[in-house]
């Protein structure tokens, strides 16, 4: 376990060398003179009870320094508090703002969609601020026509404390991190949901955003990977998201966050197809798949704090004892 961890460390430092040489090389191609790639876009960002962050996320977008066609629109599903008033008090030009009842986030995203004047989708949370260039660098991929969809930078704007700290170095070393590996070997699993631009034509093949789980992004993620549209990562393309403050809400958000993944890759059989071949090579009954989303999800956590055991045992440098398992005599009567 310890060996896999640190060939996967080592990996991801790779790629992700091999990934930030690849940049480089593309911006050294770009000549200073060269036209940008400025469509029209719209920006979608589903909001429900976000009174105390919507203003801060509709203003970063209105304060983009991009030179294309650009529309904001809000789409408020159902909220108890003044999110859709703020929004529309803030008197900014080609802001739109949508009241609807409440319908869940991808009911919000497709709304704000079908809504949409533009064929290039920027979807945003409604706790997300971006940088002035984070438009520009995140449609700038979609040049290439076979790119469906942009996976940008999400950062941790709360970042003091333990609980923002823990979260600011998972985003960097986690998320992104991996994210460069994914990118590099055109794999990329999750375009998040408070950054991501997308083709209207991607979208409407998959049949936009599914209600089945509670990761509708990483649900939608799965189901353009079964397209023939590519999936990229650019690191450049930074947005800011408040994580949550508390160990109650990052408990909540985590276990959503964890329960929706399960739900999407049950949804999209990759794991059930693969333990149902290693099973059937070993001739043994299917029925064993039906534990499989317990094994994703507890199953290796639990060795995720063996090996968090191991390592502090070697740091302290505890001697370790051969210790027997106790055995319940499953054996007992065979090979006699």
């Amino acid at each position: 376990m310890s060996v896999l961890t640190v060939l996967r460390v080592l990996l991801l430092v790779g790629f992700a060398v091999a990934h930030r040489r690849r940049e480089r090389r593309q911006a050294r191609w770009i000549p200073p003179d060269a036209p940008r790639f400025l469509p029209d876009v719209s920006v979608v960002i589903p909001a429900y009870n976000e009174a105390a962050g919507i203003a801060a996320t509709v203003r970063s977008m209105a304060a983009s320094r991009y030179r294309g066609r650009l529309e904001i629109i809000v789409v408020d599903d159902g909220s108890t508090d003044d999110t859709a008033a703020i929004a529309r008090g803030l008197g900014i030009p080609d802001v739109y703002v949508i009241t609807q009842p409440n319908t869940g986030k991808p009911g919000a995203l497709n709304r704000g969609i079908a809504e949409a004047r533009s064929e290039i989708l920027v979807l945003v949370d409604g706790d997300t601020v971006f940088e002035p260039g984070t438009i520009e660098r995140l449609v700038a991929p979609l040049s290439d026509p076979e790119i469906g969809a942009v996976s940008g930078n999400t950062k941790v704007g709360n970042r003091g404390g333990f609980i923002g700290g823990w979260q600011h170095l998972e985003y960097v070393m986690g998320f992104n991190l991996d994210r460069r590996m994914y990118d590099m070997l055109g794999v990329m699993p999750t375009v998040p949901g408070a950054i991501g631009a997308f083709r209207r034509q991607a979208l409407r093949q998959v049949g936009w955003v599914s209600h089945d789980t509670l990761a509708e992004d990483t649900d939608l993620t799965m189901a353009l990977c079964r397209t023939p549209w590519r999936i990229v990562y650019t690191a450049d393309a930074i947005a800011w998201t408040e994580a949550p403050a508390s160990l109650r809400q990052l408990w909540k958000q985590r276990y959503r966050w964890s329960y929706g993944t399960m739900q999407a890759m049950w949804k999209h059989a990759l794991q059930a197809l693969a333990g149902g071949y290693a099973l059937r090579l070993d001739r043994e009954p299917l029925r064993a798949l039906w534990v499989l989303p317990f094994q994703q999800v507890v199953y290796r956590q639990l060795m995720y704090l063996v090996t968090i055991q191991s390592a502090m045992t070697a740091l302290l440098g505890t001697r370790q004892r051969w210790q027997v398992i106790r055995r319940s005599g499953v054996f007992v009567g065979q090979g006699r």
